[in-house]
């Protein structure tokens, strides 16, 4: 015999299945849908993208952090030390500043004390320019902070005379957020330190290619 309850059972079973459907494909195209966002962000993460001249954009396969980190520690310390001891009357105070950007406290105060001592007043003086002729950098990339002893040559005109000494500096460097254009590399240096100083003779060049 049937009765309109009957008839209520049979639809409240076909709204359950109609909801059970509705909510196992809603999951499914979500399930689905956040699978395809990773896999296109994974290959995203492994690729830039540049703009060449013609407007047209081409991707390049970006190598892991843990092979450029070298790289960029080099380049930094090389932009480090050109800025703060490649240095003539004109352009001091720019490339000061620059360095600055590039090392923490241990940097400013090495720089407050050589003003102190009159270094950059003679630089004016006397129109000095001290060039870096040759940077040459050991980094210890085992942990964090990376230990670091760089040689540098300086060549410091004094118009008709040129003398060259070997400076050896010391330091330590951290990851730090990257700043267009002041620190493009995300590298501090800390606990710098000059090591020495000697005065080279008119041969450095053999002297320094033999050592």
């Amino acid at each position: 015999m049937k009765t309109p309850f009957r008839n209520i059972y049979n639809i409240l079973k076909l709204n359950r299945f109609i909801v059970l459907s509705c909510v196992i494909g809603a999951s499914s195209t979500c399930i689905f849908s956040i699978l395809m966002v990773l896999k296109l962000h994974k290959e995203t993460v492994d690729r830039a993208f540049v703009v060449n001249t013609e407007g047209n954009v081409i991707p390049l396969k970006m190598v892991s952090q843990k092979e450029n980190l070298e790289v960029e520690a080099l380049a930094h310390l090389q932009l480090f030390h050109n800025y703060f001891y490649g240095l003539d009357a004109s352009n001091y105070q720019q490339k000061l500043e620059k360095a600055l950007w590039l090392g923490n406290s241990s940097v400013d105060e090495l720089y407050r004390q050589k003003k102190a001592e009159g270094f950059y007043n003679r630089l004016l003086q006397y129109s000095l320019v001290q060039k870096t002729s040759r940077i040459e950098s050991q980094i210890d990339l085992k942990e964090e902070p990376y230990s670091f002893r760089t040689r540098i040559v300086l060549e410091i005109n004094r118009g008709k005379v040129t003398d060259a000494y070997e400076l050896i500096t010391s330091g330590k460097l951290i990851h730090v957020d990257r700043n267009f254009p002041n620190n493009t590399h995300g590298l501090l240096i800390t606990e710098f330190f000059e090591k020495s100083l000697r005065k080279l003779e008119k041969n450095y060049t053999e002297e320094l290619n033999s050592r």
